[in-house]
């Protein structure tokens, strides 16, 4: 009796060995669980990443930066060019989950989307995407002063002037960028063009600093004008310099002219203005030299003064948009020093003018004064920006 209650238990124990021993086994496999087929799945740690990039597709609207987001996985570069290989630049998150472009995606592109990425379990992968942008059904063009590598006076602003309206001014004005070798303090401000056309100006606060460096950099490709305007298909660029301090104080109640370089007096020069109670008086106020035209062709019917003349005019300094210049005026020189007896310019001796016109440059600033003008000079008609407080010029800016 006792014999067999022995092998009874050693039975017993037997089958809950074997039962345990099934139950480790079943507990203790090395790789994930075994699919239908009897494949082995990959952990969760390890599946690939899901990568997903906006926009995606063929002709989609542009003016959007590129995102790229990953689940399951971090980011560890991506890579954004377009047909020509110029690359759109652009960091990965701290965490790893997210990257976007610092410009936006432009106008009849082509993009391919390179990404690399790495799966909680450590594995590197790589995914890679394309899409297109719709090309630009309408295009605005920039013209924009100074040139490049000129050297200019110190008052001279920087000025873009649109082919077309520009609605979404504040967004323009975000890729304007101004960069300059003193930290000179300024502002942009949106104006009328004495042409019509939607205009903006950057002017410092106070006249330049001479010797100072100056670079535009205008990041306008892929941004859209808004409403009747237009795409911005391409990015714009200007570095220039500013010359001497030299400001131009006009008298027309003493009829006088004095060059000032460095707050120094250079020369005094008579001249006659813009014959004095009627639409023949000069302007006042600061004008900016715009340009030195040389000899050209003056004909009062340009500016709606009739047939008052129509002649070649020698060493012509342009000084707005509505014709006032400084010029020699041989014809005049009996009223030079005494009496404003012209058409609204600022008129001298042929051998004054030779020399006045060898001294000066674009940029430099004609402070006129006088009791008997037309009125200030316009922000719009050639740079009158310097007419405006500094208050009031930063309210033209559409990020105030």
């Amino acid at each position: 009796m006792s014999r067999t209650r022995v092998l009874t238990h050693a039975r017993v124990r037997a089958t809950v060995v074997a039962a345990l021993l099934a139950s480790l086994a079943a507990c203790s496999s090395s790789g994930s669980p075994s699919a239908p087929d009897g494949k082995v799945k990959p952990s969760a740690a390890d599946r690939p990443v899901t990568v997903t990039v906006t926009p995606t597709g063929e002709g989609v609207p542009a003016g959007e930066p590129v995102k790229v987001t990953a689940a399951g996985g971090r980011l560890t570069s991506v890579a954004v060019t377009d047909a020509e290989g110029h690359r759109l630049a652009g960091k990965v998150a701290a965490d790893g989950r997210s990257w976007v472009s610092d410009r936006k995606a432009v106008p009849g592109a082509a993009y391919a989307v390179t990404a690399a990425t790495r799966t909680e379990a450590g594995t590197a992968g790589t995914t890679k995407a394309s899409f297109t942008t719709a090309p630009a059904d309408q295009v605005n063009k920039v013209d924009w002063r100074p040139g490049a590598a000129a050297t200019v006076g110190v008052a001279q602003p920087i000025s873009l002037v649109f082919d077309n309206p520009v609605q979404n001014r504040a967004e323009v004005e975000k890729q304007l960028r101004i960069t300059t070798s003193n930290d000179t303090e300024g502002s942009w401000g949106w104006i009328r063009d004495w042409s019509g056309r939607d205009r903006v100006d950057w002017r410092p606060k106070a006249y330049w600093k001479p010797g100072t460096k100056v670079t535009l950099n205008a990041d306008l490709n892929g941004t859209d004008s808004g409403a009747g305007g237009g795409w911005f298909v391409r990015d714009y660029t200007t570095t220039f310099t500013i010359g001497a301090r030299q400001i131009v104080k006009v008298d027309l109640d003493r009829h006088q002219l004095r060059l000032l370089r460095d707050g120094e007096t250079v020369r005094r020069i008579p001249v006659s203005g813009g014959t004095p109670g009627g639409d023949k008086r000069s302007w006042r106020g600061t004008a900016v030299l715009m340009a030195k035209e040389g000899t050209i062709n003056m004909n009062s019917e340009t500016v709606g003064l009739g047939d008052a003349y129509d002649k070649m005019v020698d060493y012509s300094m342009r000084l707005t948009w509505s014709g006032m210049y400084a010029h020699a005026a041989p014809w005049n020189a009996r009223y030079f020093g005494n009496a404003n007896h012209s058409s609204g310019c600022i008129g001298m001796s042929d051998a004054n003018a030779a020399w006045f016109y060898g001294q000066v440059r674009p940029g430099d600033p004609f402070e006129i004064t006088g009791k008997d003008t037309k009125g200030v000079v316009e922000p719009g008609n050639g740079f009158g920006a310097w007419n405006l407080s500094w208050t009031e010029w930063q309210q033209k800016s559409a990020l105030r």
